[in-house]
């Protein structure tokens, strides 16, 4: 047997939930480019035996973001919808795989313990403007606990939100890292991190629910921009759950596209993966210019 064989035979019994969810949902499974550790992961499949059980370890049960401790009806109802959010298990194929990486783990954190549960929103509860991604990384936000934290793109939103003059710095490193924003609340379509960053429709559907309610529980919110065709179209959704028409033709994304839906100005701009930043699609200034667009909407 080979090394490689003998490390996946040894963890065998903590794979066999996701493998079962991937199968029931080829289209997301397959898509896309593998990383290694994914390939790795697809490759062992059939050694498996047992499925994971939850971590017993959770060093960050019951930290709340700082803005959400601060007093008001707001920051309250939000905190409690934080809570529920980081108790959700609807989605099989996310539950296994978010507790599957925090136990293979990406080299560089092997030391650290995982937050492997789903991701809370942050921010403030005044909010004017709303920033909504795809869901978090298995390495970033599925480790750190806070959406966009403990990763490049993560970095990059801040950094723009940094000069901006609307977070506390460039860089978002950990869930308790000290960091604030003011006027800005950011979430994610998805809580949990997907294999291949591609959710299922199915998944994307059990998730757009806590986006409805949000949109319900930020009374200042006048301006959403969404990063990336995915957030676009789940914004769209969750607008129109809200009980606002959602214009006819149904509006495109693109990034510095622009429509109206409901009450609300709905910015797009691309994504800040590192597909995108990397090769040059999406720029520092292109994100701050449209950053800035999102808050001149806001009034």
């Amino acid at each position: 047997m080979s090394r490689e064989s003998s490390r996946f035979g040894a963890r065998s019994g903590r794979w066999l939930a996701w493998t079962r969810a991937s199968r029931s949902s080829p289209s997301t499974a397959s898509s896309g480019a593998q990383r290694p550790s994914e390939r790795r992961l697809r490759r062992s499949a059939s050694r498996l035996r047992r499925a994971p059980s939850a971590p017993e370890t959770r060093p960050y049960d019951r930290v709340v973001h700082r803005l959400l401790d601060e007093p008001g009806a707001e920051g309250e109802r939000l905190r409690s919808l934080n809570e529920e959010i980081e108790s959700c298990r609807r989605c099989p194929r996310l539950v296994a795989w978010r507790e599957a990486v925090a136990t293979l783990k990406r080299a560089s954190f092997a030391g650290e313990a995982y937050w492997a549960r789903p991701v809370p929103s942050f921010g403030d509860p005044a909010a004017r403007v709303l920033i909504v991604g795809l869901a978090p990384a298995a390495h970033g936000g599925n480790r750190t606990g806070r959406i966009f934290t403990g990763d490049r793109s993560g970095d990059f939103l801040f950094g723009s939100l940094h000069r901006c003059g609307i977070a506390s710095g460039p860089t978002s490193v950990h869930r308790d890292d000290g960091l604030r924003v003011r006027d800005v609340y950011v979430t994610a379509v998805v809580r949990c991190a997907p294999p291949g960053n591609r959710p299922s429709p199915g998944e994307r559907d059990n998730c757009v629910p806590y986006l409805t309610r949000e949109l319900e529980l930020l009374p200042s919110l006048r301006s959403i921009l969404a990063l990336g065709s995915f957030a676009w179209d789940g914004i769209l959704r969750a607008v129109g759950a809200s009980g606002h028409v959602i214009g006819r033709p149904r509006p495109r994304f693109s990034h510095g596209g622009e429509a109206r839906v409901g009450p609300y100005a709905l910015l797009g701009s691309f994504h800040p993966s590192q597909q995108n930043t990397f090769t040059g699609k999406l720029t520092p200034e292109m994100l701050d210019s449209v950053v800035r667009r999102a808050f001149e909407r806001a009034g």
